[in-house]
């Protein structure tokens, strides 16, 4: 099995900048790639980054510009930069992972989310 294990949300006020932190932990042979969704109330969660463990990421629409994604390979860490925060990034924030681990196949994980509110 692979844990998720997430930090670094919180309130914000618009304009701001937060950092999430999602560390993988487990008997881990890969993750890939490794990202970020979010969910707001009573709407789909959406993809919000992801990256490759070649650091090829990829953005929604509605964050290009003002978040960046990155991942440290060796601490199975993947993080989220958000800059520019608007009332309408609030929302819960997961992390995922697909992943391989010593004896299993790969499959994806999720962590147990962390509220983002930014404040207008």
């Amino acid at each position: 099995q692979v844990q998720l294990v997430e930090s670094g949300g919180g309130l914000v006020q618009a304009g701001g900048s937060l950092r999430l932190s999602c560390a993988a932990s487990g008997n881990i042979f890969s993750i890939n790639p490794m990202g970020w969704y979010r969910q707001a109330p009573g709407k789909q969660r959406e993809l919000v980054a992801r990256i490759t463990s070649g650091g090829s990421a990829n953005y929604g629409d509605s964050v290009k510009g003002r978040f960046t994604i990155s991942r440290d390979n060796a601490k199975n860490t993947v993080y989220l930069q958000m800059n520019s925060l608007k009332p309408e990034d609030t929302a819960v924030y997961y992390c995922n992972a697909r992943a391989a681990t010593l004896h299993t196949d790969y499959d994806d994980y999720w962590g147990q989310g962390t509220q983002v509110t930014v404040s207008s």
